[in-house]
């Protein structure tokens, strides 16, 4: 379970967050939604502890992200390139993040091997480095990276940007099948309204780092949220 009480992060005179109370209940899907500096990658930040809240917090699993670093144990994200380390090759990064978590070699190539038709054969194998791969294959490497050793929690910024059509359907195949299983709690921000309809069990609105909606998915969830965001 995520909780946030009283959360909002401020530079200088801005507001970028202000998030009174959230609750995001275990295995539930959640999706971030809002126009470019809406607050969705600030939430993030704050959620991950990559950055200091102003007042308020964040449980992760009962557990205050700020004062303990344990709910990482149980967390995979990721949010840009800098999740990553370019000097490594993919192969070199996945046993970094298998040996943290605990991965054997033996189960991280099992664990890699269905993802063979979404790598599309550009990834592993190639002898290149993380900072060599383009935009697209590297958003794929590290959102493969963040579900290594089974996360309770996964939290992705823009999954599918930077990735070519059948790469976002792969994707969006992927993370449905995570949904399904109710084992995992996500959280996924996207200025795609059609996946995030299609792969979320709930899409939270922000506007100007405020939560202005929040919604249950349903058949009719794409088109409302199409009038939230048309041109006046």
């Amino acid at each position: 379970m995520i909780e946030v009480e009283h959360l909002t992060k401020q530079y200088g005179r801005s507001t970028a967050l202000d998030l009174p109370e959230l609750t995001i209940p275990d295995g539930q899907c959640v999706g971030l939604v809002g126009n470019n500096g809406a607050g969705k990658t600030t939430f993030f930040n704050l959620l991950l502890d990559l950055v200091p809240a102003t007042t308020g917090l964040v449980r992760n699993l009962g557990v205050q992200v700020a004062r303990s670093e344990s709910w990482k144990h149980h967390t995979g994200a990721y949010l840009d390139e800098s999740f990553t380390i370019g000097y490594l090759t993919p192969e070199e990064y996945y046993t970094f993040i298998a040996d943290l978590r605990g991965v054997t070699k033996e189960d991280l190539d099992a664990f890699l091997h269905p993802f063979e038709p979404f790598f599309n054969g550009e990834i592993l194998g190639k002898g290149k480095y993380l900072r060599d791969l383009s935009k697209g294959n590297l958003k794929k490497a590290g959102v493969v990276a963040a579900l290594i050793g089974s996360p309770k929690v996964l939290v992705l910024d823009e999954p599918f940007a930077n990735l070519d059509p059948s790469s976002q359907l792969r994707l969006k195949s992927i993370l449905k099948e995570l949904a399904s299983r109710k084992d995992i709690t996500m959280l996924i921000s996207s200025h795609d309204l059609a996946h995030v309809a299609e792969v979320c069990d709930r899409i939270l609105v922000l506007e100007k780092g405020k939560l202005v909606k929040d919604l249950k998915t349903t058949p009719e969830t794409l088109a409302e949220l199409e009038k939230v965001f048309a041109p006046a």
